[in-house]
């Protein structure tokens, strides 16, 4: 037996209705669980500073392709134009503030989604934590009453899908400015201050070490 989006967001509600005790959290989490990317994405940025050049270009087109997901994502809302799961469920659950903007695909899952891929690329450990955090974040919408399943599914796919996309076609030309610009003043930005970072691959040694 299949289970529609439809019949699957009302499964998820009903779970919600019978968990008070996680309200709270969830709720909190669906509003400002941007500000858990964010820290992630600083994370990224601290540790990609010792490592190679490629790895250090990742560390900023994971924000760039974060941004550019929620962009691309928006007209992809306004030409489906699907109504909030509310407005055509009264009775749902709603833990939110309901607003009467397009639901598919959701803009949060988006973000997170180019987060996660975005941060697969600099660390596999911390990437692992953001694809957690970014599955978190997308059931948390459907539980809070915002979207349907589909929604954040396809968000999800959209950021991650653009994440991938930058990669591919940046990850050159910026590897190699980020090899430069270790040579300039914004140096103490794109390297640990323990030691100079390698710039293609190899790690050098710090010449006050020797």
């Amino acid at each position: 037996m299949t289970i529609d989006g439809n019949e699957l967001h009302l499964k998820i509600n009903g779970f919600a209705r019978d968990t008070g005790w996680l309200h709270p959290p969830a709720t909190a989490y669906a509003k400002y669980g941007l500000v858990v990317f964010a820290a992630l994405l600083l994370v990224g940025w601290w540790i990609a500073r010792p490592r190679p050049a490629r790895i250090m270009a990742a560390a900023p087109l994971a924000p760039v392709s974060t941004l550019l997901a929620v962009a691309v994502n928006q007209p992809i809302i306004l030409h489906v134009a699907e109504s909030r799961p509310y407005l055509l469920h009264p009775s749902a659950l709603v833990l939110v503030s309901k607003t009467a903007d397009p639901s598919f695909p959701s803009d949060h899952a988006a973000m997170a989604g180019a987060v996660a891929v975005g941060l697969l690329l600099v660390s596999w450990p911390l990437g692992l934590v953001a694809t957690g955090c970014a599955l978190a974040m997308a059931f948390d919408r459907v539980y809070v009453g915002a979207h349907y399943p589909q929604d954040v599914l396809a968000g999800l796919a959209v950021g991650a899908g653009v994440a991938l996309l930058v990669w591919l076609l940046l990850r050159i030309p910026v590897t190699r400015l980020v090899e430069r610009l270790r040579a300039t003043r914004l140096r103490s930005l794109l390297v640990s201050t323990d030691g100079p970072a390698p710039s293609s691959g190899r790690r050098l040694e710090d010449p006050a070490r020797t």
